[in-house]
């Protein structure tokens, strides 16, 4: 395969806060692409990515589903774009996140309406965080209360953005009929129902928007300096070269483009569609991705003739079996490769390659680098690990999950369902690792934990639907952490047992100190070689071993662990003696210097009716939260403040009966905080 095509590829997300019309404008694209002959709607459960029977049900996105499509802008050949439409609920943020981690470029959804939600802040830094260039779309701008104004500003005063609006929208406020095109000087009409008519800038055109287009001309040409030059020498800005210029600004993250739409009418989707082509990245556009090889660090440009590298991201069962997602960095993959893998030593064998589109799957005999593509049929299969070819394995950089915070007890209504409930929850914690089980150890019970209660109603649900168990949901617990109060200087570990026969010895000195922050670091400062590094290792596994359970039974974090000293037995020193005297030296020390507990503390945003703020703020206060900020726009208040999660159980029922169903709340996880006194 040729750069030509490399370059005609578009890897994307559809990213947003929860109903800014992410997946009614995935419909609209796929509509318009050709892909799809009718259109879907969230609200009627036909929409082609919301497939599974939970979403279609609840209407709204839960796992990221994958589409293909294809879009010629102007006189530009075909360009394939495969998007992926992400859940906008903050308990599915590992959706979101493992699509960033394999995308190429997003476009961010807002509400004209609602603007920066807390939401669209937290994919907005996801983005961000992994580099991600991005163009931002202002959709339902035919509703009352829109503004495209206010959102530009929004963009610049919460996600700090750079936003170049890429045209100015007709009509007043729910009348949006048309935009205004600053790159290509035309103006595009809609009516309901009809395609745009598009008309290129007359003379009384020009001088209407002309300002408009040179103060654009200007804000990139700050952030591009072959504008900048062409500029300044007071050349003719043409379309092809302004839209070069916002391209390379774009893919370098100096700023992003905004164009408007409203997705349900069927308005902007084709500008949309041409900026995704436009402005987007290709796999070529992005820098070459870092792994780890035998022998160091090698460096992998999208190249279909390099070395095997790809990231298994995702895993759904379908009925047909385990469908494993794969984003290829590098060489080619083909059906019948037997390939390496980071978590199976004996590596792995492709018997079926298939391109998705959403729940539908066609073979395909091979995927070279660029290309999302999935497995069928790997039944252990895990998120994150990294496929490369036997005769060079690699290791790419893994997916980060946040560790989930609320647990619920599970228990099957029949014992007879007990092997099928615990089949289930396996296949589900496979699929997403922010889900996880765990049996506990006293009672025998089954705990499982997510990221919120929405996180564990869907999966309890599943539980029900997909493997027909019927179960019992126990008392929510909520994941406390542990932390040092004190530093501990010189606490000893030894094990000594040398009666005879093979013995065991290991004797350790730890220094132990309190962090900042949620960390746990463990330094080797032996000197003179007391204690040889094969056992310094062990050490730290130990520490890290005995450190998930501290001296009030949490995790502990936020330490600091110094080995600086040690001794050892000449016959009777092993792994396993270092690896027990580690555990019960930083047990030791936990007990001597004691621990402060911390709870898991959200950041909640609250959107009421500005009668209700009283007593919403009223509420908040007495679950020990406190209040950052309130907000108040023509009737509709948000309240944004921090409260602890275990007073948090069961509020969005209370917040309903509080304002009569009249206001909603989102939260995710702030931090960790030592523990409100009662």
């Amino acid at each position: 395969m040729n750069t030509h095509s490399l370059s005609r590829r578009r890897n994307l997300g559809i990213i947003a806060h929860i109903d800014a019309g992410k997946t009614t404008l995935t419909e609209r694209l796929l509509w318009k692409s050709g892909e799809i002959h009718r259109v879907g709607e969230v609200h009627d459960g036909n929409a082609t990515t919301d497939f599974s029977a939970i979403e279609r049900e609840r209407g709204i996105t839960i796992g990221a589903a994958a589409v293909q499509a294809q879009w010629a802008p102007r006189d530009l050949p075909p360009h394939r774009l495969t998007l992926i439409d992400t859940p906008g609920h903050i308990d599915f943020a590992i959706e979101v996140e493992r699509s960033l981690r394999v995308l190429d470029g997003a476009v961010a959804v807002f509400s004209a309406v609602d603007g920066v939600q807390p939401q669209s802040e937290t994919v907005w830094r996801q983005a961000r965080r992994h580099r991600v260039p991005l163009i931002a779309f202002v959709n339902k701008m035919d509703r009352v209360g829109a503004s495209f104004e206010r959102v530009l500003e929004q963009l610049q005063d919460k996600l700090q953005a750079r936003s170049w609006a890429l045209g100015v929208p007709l009509g007043s406020e729910s009348d949006f009929h048309g935009w205004v095109d600053l790159v290509d000087e035309r103006v595009l009409r809609w009516q309901d129902g009809a395609a745009a008519s598009i008309t290129l800038w007359g003379e009384d055109e020009r001088g209407q928007w002309q300002a408009q287009r040179q103060d654009l001309i200007e804000a990139v040409a700050d952030h591009d300096d072959v504008l900048a030059t062409a500029w300044l020498e007071g050349a003719t800005i043409d379309a092809a070269m302004l839209r070069a210029a916002i391209r390379r600004a774009t893919l370098a993250g100096a700023g992003v483009p905004v164009l408007a739409g409203a997705a349900f009418k069927d308005k902007g989707i084709e500008t949309l569609l041409d900026a995704v082509v436009d402005y987007l990245p290709s796999p070529l556009d992005r820098p070459a991705v870092t792994a780890e090889a035998e022998h160091g660090e090698v460096s992998l440009p999208p190249d279909p003739d390099g070395p095997l590298a790809g990231l298994l991201f995702k895993i759904i069962h379908q009925q047909h079996g385990a469908l494993s997602f794969v984003r290829l960095y590098s060489g080619t993959l083909k059906v019948g490769d037997a390939i390496a893998s980071s978590q199976h030593p004996q590596g792995r064998r492709v018997s079926r390659l298939v391109r998705v589109q959403a729940d539908q799957t066609h073979d395909i005999e091979q995927a070279v680098a660029g290309d999302i593509v999935a497995v069928l049929g790997w039944k252990d299969a895990v998120s994150g690990e990294t496929l490369s070819g036997r005769g060079q394995p690699l290791r790419l950089e893994s997916i980060q999950s946040q560790a989930p915070v609320l647990a619920w007890r599970l228990e099957p209504a029949r014992a007879a369902d007990l092997i099928r409930m615990a089949q289930g929850l396996a296949s589900l914690a496979q699929e997403d690792p922010s889900f996880k089980v765990e049996t506990e150890r006293d009672s025998g019970e089954t705990l499982v934990w997510g990221m919120g209660e929405l996180h564990l109603e869907v999966m309890v649900e599943r539980l029900r639907s997909e493997w027909k168990v019927d179960v019992g949901v126990g008392a929510p617990r909520v994941a406390y952490q542990e932390t040092p109060l004190r530093t501990v200087s010189g606490v000893v570990g030894r094990v000594s047992k040398q009666n005879g026969g093979q013995g065991q010895f290991a004797h350790v000195v730890l220094d132990v100190v309190p962090r900042e922050d949620d960390q746990v670091v463990f330094n080797d400062r032996i000197v003179g070689g007391v204690v040889p590094r094969g056992f310094i290792a062990a050490v730290e596994k130990g520490v890290r071993a005995a450190l998930t359970s501290g001296p009030q039974g949490h995790p502990v974090v936020g330490i600091e662990i110094s080995l600086v000293d040690g001794e050892t037995h000449a016959k009777d020193s092993s792994e396993t003696a270092f690896h027990r005297a580690g555990g019960e030296a930083i047990k030791a020390a936990l007990a001597a210097g004691g621990t402060q507990l911390l709870e898991p503390v959200m950041a909640v945003t609250v959107h009421s009716p500005s009668a209700s703020v009283g007593d919403v703020v009223g509420d908040l206060n007495r679950r020990h939260g406190r209040i950052a900020r309130i907000d108040d726009q023509e009737g509709r208040a948000e309240v944004s403040g921090f409260a602890p999660l275990a007073n948090l159980v069961g509020y969005t029922t209370s917040l309903r009966s509080l304002s009569q169903g009249r206001a909603s709340s989102e939260a995710h996880l702030h931090g960790y905080e030592p523990v409100h006194a009662a």
